[in-house]
């Protein structure tokens, strides 16, 4: 130490001065950012990113709809009470989008790792463990109560066997070491190596845009396999030809109740163990080639020969006998199926085309006038306020539409008939609604009249507001004023039926009815919505 203080001192100005200078240049004092304000690293600032991932979701917040909260698929709005299946759940915003992306494909290598396992135990990379895979489903089908031994199985040997040998690994392999390789290996001992765990992949790291790629084919795969199996399968099943999907749903229904009888009769075990030994001795590489020789041998994908003479004359012949005989129905097997099916499906299958019809009603009020004496009409309603009904009793006026040009179907429906038909049997929607306290017209114009109720205190009187109403100009939803509700508020109890006495007896009330009829049928979704 005290050699090196005097080494020191014993410099000269000058070589100080050279050995400042070889040194590297202090850090200039730098100033703390201020809160909230981004400049230079912006990555690396946790403040700067949150502000920006916040800016951007407001900005997306305007562009994607509001999310109303309810469980996906779900037709029918839920209760208020009703707890959603999936919970407290936050929103969509894109910095939680891209953690969550991020975390995923740092986690998902182990399943693309499995899926290539399977894959190549499948495509007979390995004999041996293709035919391990045969032996173990061979035992499975044959009595298939081992398949619960199976997690266990796989438990024992496919995590707690691999994870101790990783713990006590065998000797090295190395040329040094064959003596003891020659000992065999012992699990004896402490162990020797760290467990194995599993991390996420760091970001980008190799193995993190590896699991990218395979994200991408994996998605790839999905849309492919969608799309074949709903352009295979929709169109037979929701009956846009409406004789193939009956076709198939009679096909079914039979099936069920077949199977529902037979069911027990049938060898599944065999059945399956030969079903997965095709299918996967399918992928063995000779049997693959073979079956390819065969579609294109058989099924028209072989190649075109080359042009000779020989082929020329072989054609015109060809052509020759097709003419003087023409072909008849192809001997494949599977499309003379076809052809049966189609053929069965238009004999058999007949489908009702003409539309469900329904009779729809309409009662047309009138009312007496206190002033001329005369019928007034009144307007068009559901109902035929008769003197029970509720609205009558309430006090409410009737609601309706003055002219039968502004009567509409039902929605979904539209008008089947032409014109409206009186209804000429009065009697019987009367009995239908058990109606009381009115009169019965059976011949005529069939009107249905209140009989005169003399509790009613002035019921015949009309105001401004009644003339205008019967002159369309009144106000059909508004209610009774208190003081005139008493004039439509009949008294029950103190009326005559119309069965208590014979028609056209006795004093009438100030309002009748009758009824119209006509036919609607369902709408045509494809015109409506056109």
């Amino acid at each position: 130490m005290l050699s090196l203080c005097a080494s020191v001192w014993g410099m000269t100005p000058r070589s100080r001065r050279r050995m400042t200078a070889n040194r590297a240049p202090a850090p200039a004092p730098t100033r703390p950012p201020r809160p909230g304000h981004c400049d230079r690293g912006f990555s690396r600032q946790p403040t700067c990113r949150t502000s920006f991932w916040r800016i951007q979701t407001r900005l997306l917040a305007q562009v994607i709809p509001v999310d109303d909260g309810q469980p996906h698929g779900s037709g029918e709005p839920g209760g208020a009470n009703e707890p959603s299946a999936f919970g407290e759940r936050p929103g969509f915003t894109v910095g939680a989008m891209s953690n969550n992306f991020r975390r995923f494909n740092a986690r998902i290598g182990v399943v693309f790792k499995f899926q290539a396992k399977a894959l190549r135990v499948l495509s007979w990379r390995r004999p041996t463990h293709t035919l391990s895979l045969l032996a173990v489903y061979t035992f499975v089908c044959l009595d298939p109560y081992l398949i619960f031994v199976l997690p266990l199985a796989i438990a024992l040997f496919g995590i707690f066997v691999p994870s101790f040998i990783a713990r006590h690994p065998a000797p090295a392999s190395s040329s040094e070491a064959h003596a003891v390789r020659n000992l065999g290996y012992s699990p004896r001992g402490p162990p020797l190596a760290p467990a194995r765990t599993f991390k996420p992949t760091k970001e980008l790291s190799r193995d993190f845009f590896r699991n990218l790629g395979d994200l991408q084919n994996v998605m790839d795969d999905y849309s492919v396999a969608h799309d074949k199996i709903i352009a295979l399968v929709v169109p037979k099943t929701n009956f846009s030809d409406e004789a193939l999907s009956s076709a198939i749903f009679v096909l079914l229904c039979g099936a069920c109740a077949l199977m529902t009888v037979t069911a027990h009769l049938i060898p599944w075990r065999y059945i399956c163990l030969v079903a997965g030994w095709v299918a996967i001795s399918s992928n063995h590489p000779t049997i693959s080639r073979l079956i390819g020789e065969w579609q294109a041998q058989y099924l028209g994908g072989e190649k075109e020969p080359s042009v000779t003479a020989q082929a020329v004359h072989d054609n015109d012949k060809k052509l020759e006998q097709i003419q003087n005989h023409p072909p008849g129905p192809s001997p494949d097997s599977s499309l003379a199926a076809e052809r049966a099916f189609d053929a069965w499906v238009r004999s058999d299958i007949i489908l009702d085309d003409a539309p469900e019809t329904r009779e729809v009603e309409i009662f047309e009020l009138q009312r007496l006038s206190d002033t001329s004496g005369e019928w007034e009409p009144w307007l068009f309603s559901p109902s035929p306020y008769d003197p029970l009904s509720a609205a009558r009793i309430a006090g409410d006026r009737p609601t309706g539409t003055r002219f039968f040009e502004d009567v509409l179907p039902p929605e979904g429906w539209e008008w089947s008939g032409k014109k409206w038909a009186l209804d000429l049997w009065s009697r019987e929607w009367v009995e239908e609604r058990i109606i009381t306290g009115v009169e019965v017209e059976t011949e005529g114009e069939r009107w249905v009249y209140d009989i005169y109720n003399e509790h009613e205190n002035g019921v015949n009187g009309s105001d401004n507001g009644d003339l205008g109403a019967a002159l369309g100009d009144g106000d059909y939803e508004t209610p009774v004023r208190s003081q005139d509700q008493s004039r439509y508020t009949p008294k029950i109890g103190l009326t005559i039926s119309w069965e208590e006495g014979e028609e056209g007896m006795g004093r009438r009330g100030s309002w009748r009815r009758r009824r119209w009829v006509r036919m609607v049928k369902r709408k045509n979704v494809n015109a409506a919505s056109n």
